[in-house]
C-alpha cells in the first residue's frame, strides 16, 4: 500500500471509530507508531481535523466527512450488486432502502462509468436465497434481533418431540442452503442455533435483554456441548459432492487410502440421521456405533413398509 492509499485508509479508520490509538493503526497497517505519527501530522496539513488526546488517542473531529469517493468500476459493481442481492433477499423495509441506495449509486458515477457498471450488472448476477415460508420469520426475527427483544417459539428438533424455548436472539445467519438465528438460551445458560425452517409460533416479547459481551466473545453457537464425534467413510471421487451439499456440522474431511472421511461434531447422532441417509449406499458409519444402530433401524423400517 502507498503512501497516498495508507491516509485515505487511516481516514477511513477513523470515521469509522470513536477513538483509536498510534499503536492500534500501527499493527493494522503494519508501520511503526513514527509512522502513525508522521501520517497525521500529514493529514492534519492537508486539513483533516484529527484530533489527539493524551491517553485515548485519534479522532475525527465530530460532523468532519469524506468528499465523495471516485469508486473503480469493480467497486461500483460490486456494491451494486450487493444492493440487488438485498433488496432481493429481505424484507419491504430493507428492499426500499437497498433500491434507493442503488438509485443514489447510478447517479453518482459519471457517464462513462455508468454504462460500463451497467454493462457488467448484465451479465453478473447475485441470485438471493428463496425464503419462501422463512420470509415472515425473518421479518419479524430480524426486528427482534436490533431491537433486544425476548422471542419465544415451538422448535422441532431433528429425532425428537416439539419443545418450547424462550431466548435472546443475537444474530441471523445464512448458511448452507438454510437461515440460522444465533440466540443465547438462559435456561440452558448456553448459546444455541436454531434452523428457521423448524420454528413455529413465533412470538416476541414485550421484555428486552442486555447485550452480554461474553456472548458475543465466547465459543461459536451451538458449538458448546457437541461431545459426540461421527466419522463416515465415503468413496473416493467424493469430494465435489461434499463440497456442493456439505453438513453444518461438519469438522473436518481427510483423504484415506479408500477414500474420504468426513468428522462431523454433534450432540446427538439424530442430529446428522437424515444427511447420512441421504447418500445411501455411498456412506458407511465409522462411529459412533449409536448413528449405526439407527440408520439400521431407519433401513429395516423402509424396507418394512415397501
Amino acid at each position: 500500500m502507498n503512501r497516498t492509499d495508507r491516509l485515505l485508509a487511516v481516514v477511513l479508520e477513523l470515521q469509522g471509530r470513536e477513538w483509536t490509538t498510534a499503536a492500534a493503526l500501527a499493527r493494522q497497517f503494519g508501520i511503526s507508531e513514527r509512522t502513525v505519527y508522521r501520517d497525521v501530522l500529514a493529514l492534519n496539513e492537508a486539513g483533516v481535523p484529527v484530533l489527539s488526546v493524551p491517553g485515548r488517542g485519534y479522532s475525527l473531529m465530530p460532523g468532519y466527512f469524506l468528499p465523495p469517493l471516485h469508486l473503480s468500476v469493480p467497486e461500483a459493481v460490486m456494491l451494486s450488486l450487493g444492493a440487488e442481492a438485498v433488496s432481493a433477499a429481505f424484507d419491504a423495509e430493507y428492499r426500499a432502502a437497498a433500491q434507493s441506495a442503488q438509485k443514489k449509486l447510478t447517479a453518482a458515477l459519471p457517464d462513462g462509468r455508468r454504462g460500463e457498471v451497467e454493462d457488467l450488472r448484465g451479465r453478473l448476477r447475485v441470485v438471493p436465497p428463496d425464503e419462501g415460508a422463512d420470509a415472515e420469520l425473518l421479518r419479524v426475527l430480524r426486528g427482534a434481533v436490533l431491537g433486544g427483544r425476548v422471542v419465544g417459539f415451538t422448535y422441532h428438533k431433528p429425532g425428537g418431540d416439539p419443545g418450547g424455548r424462550q431466548v435472546f436472539p443475537l444474530s441471523l445467519v445464512y448458511l448452507h442452503g438454510a437461515w440460522l438465528l444465533g440466540a443465547y438460551d438462559p435456561a440452558r445458560s448456553d448459546r444455541r442455533t436454531f434452523r428457521l425452517s423448524r420454528i413455529e409460533h413465533l412470538t416476541v416479547e414485550a421484555t428486552t435483554f442486555d447485550h452480554d459481551p461474553a456472548w458475543r466473545t465466547g465459543p461459536e453457537p451451538d458449538r458448546e456441548g457437541r461431545s459426540v464425534t461421527v466419522r463416515l467413510q465415503f468413496p473416493a471421487g467424493s469430494e465435489r459432492a461434499l463440497r456442493e451439499r456439505p453438513s453444518f456440522f461438519q469438522h473436518a474431511v481427510t483423504p484415506t487410502r479408500g477414500g474420504l472421511e468426513v468428522t462431523l461434531r454433534v450432540r446427538d447422532g439424530r442430529d446428522v440421521l437424515a444427511w447420512v441417509l441421504s447418500w445411501g449406499a455411498g456412506v458407511r458409519v465409522l462411529e459412533p456405533d449409536g448413528l449405526r444402530e439407527l440408520v439400521q433401524a431407519e433401513a429395516r423400517g423402509m424396507l418394512a413398509g415397501s
